[in-house]
């Protein structure tokens, strides 16, 4: 559905994104995570069309954005960081403006609308400025006006920014109602987030994609050697040496004893599971096996690994500060918007 090749995007002599590549599947929901400056605002207003790439090729729908620019557009719905609102108009008047400038015809219009503002909850502000909103209605405003022409794919840019803890969760469950009859880019900083709605995730840094996987695949590939902790009760033994002896064991922490037994961290060789001969072990010993779990590494422990990582200074380094320098020319627009707001 969307299919990203070799793209480069240079402002000047510097690249704000330098030969990035990734596909994502037809009802997808692909997380897009880098640090500020790291390319992700300019990749996707390459797929948008808002931006033509400098070199290489992306195709939205079968659609190249550069030869078939209308017909991209016609096919995605695109929420920046700051939604595209209108402070003068009413939500409704808004909403009834997209929906005419997306071709919707008049027969169509008014139930679409009502399913839309029903399923982003703004019904009850439809007669309120959109001027005079709070930034969470904002934010779910300019999600509408994202999925009101029922778009085959979305581009979500921070979409969560601004809502209280029940908005965000009513969001995230929204996000994953459109998956499969949409294919989703979320780009977001809250990491838990991507972990629970993306089935896969492009980690960029510098102008250049670091990874692409599924969040548990990532946590595989860069933990490698496995970290499983137990909670046993050995009646005040020490169980060190008895669990070194476990094939595959590489190391061996033991805790304090405590009124819930003793915390054990215990680390894996390579590529080998432990755990059954861990239970066996504990059991025969005649210790009280009272939890075992695998420590992976967060998705935030990941996302630093990659985007910490020393890198020879390049191009990325200056296309960060040229991207950022970019992306505030291009949303004045965006800004005077919001002091308007205000």
């Amino acid at each position: 559905m969307i299919e990203v090749q070799h793209v480069t995007k240079r402002y000047g002599p510097v690249a704000a994104v330098s030969d990035v590549s990734f596909r994502v599947e037809a009802g997808q929901i692909l997380g897009f995570l880098g640090p500020n400056g790291a390319g992700k605002t300019t990749t996707m207003r390459v797929l948008t069309g808002y931006l033509p790439p400098t070199e290489g090729t992306a195709t939205v729908a079968g659609f190249d954005v550069l030869k078939d620019p209308i017909e991209v557009k016609r096919r995605t719905g695109y929420l920046p960081e700051t939604p595209p609102l209108y402070p003068d108009m009413t939500v409704r008047e808004y909403l009834t403006f997209v929906a005419r400038i997306n071709g919707l015809s008049a027969a169509e219009r008014g139930n679409r609308l009502d399913q839309v503002m029903e399923r982003t909850s703004v019904g009850d502000v439809a007669d309120r400025h959109c001027g005079k909103l709070s930034k969470g209605y904002r934010q779910r405003v300019g999600l509408a006006q994202a999925i009101l022409h029922n778009p085959d794919v979305l581009i979500l840019d921070e979409p969560t920014a601004g809502l209280d803890p029940k908005q965000i969760i009513e969001t995230r469950e929204l996000i994953k109602e459109l998956a499969g009859d949409h294919t989703i880019i979320l780009s977001t900083h809250i990491l838990p987030e991507v972990a629970q709605t993306c089935e896969r995730v492009v980690i960029i840094n510098k102008g250049r994609v670091v990874a692409e996987d599924s969040p548990d695949n990532l946590t595989g590939r860069l933990h490698g050697a496995v970290t499983v902790q137990l909670q046993v009760d050995t009646g005040g033994a020490d169980p060190t040496a008895a669990l070194h002896a476990v094939p595959g064991v590489a190391a061996v922490s033991v805790g304090e004893p405590g009124d819930e037994g003793r915390t054990i961290e215990i680390q894996s060789a390579q590529d080998v599971d432990i755990r059954r001969d861990l239970a066996n072990a504990v059991v025969s010993n005649g210790w009280g096996l009272l939890e075992m779990r695998r420590a992976r590494l967060s998705l935030e422990e990941i996302f630093l690994q990659l985007t910490t990582a020393e890198e020879p200074a390049g191009d990325g380094e200056n296309a960060a500060d040229e991207e950022n320098a970019a992306d505030e020319d291009l949303d004045e627009p965006a800004a005077a918007t919001e002091s308007a707001d205000e």
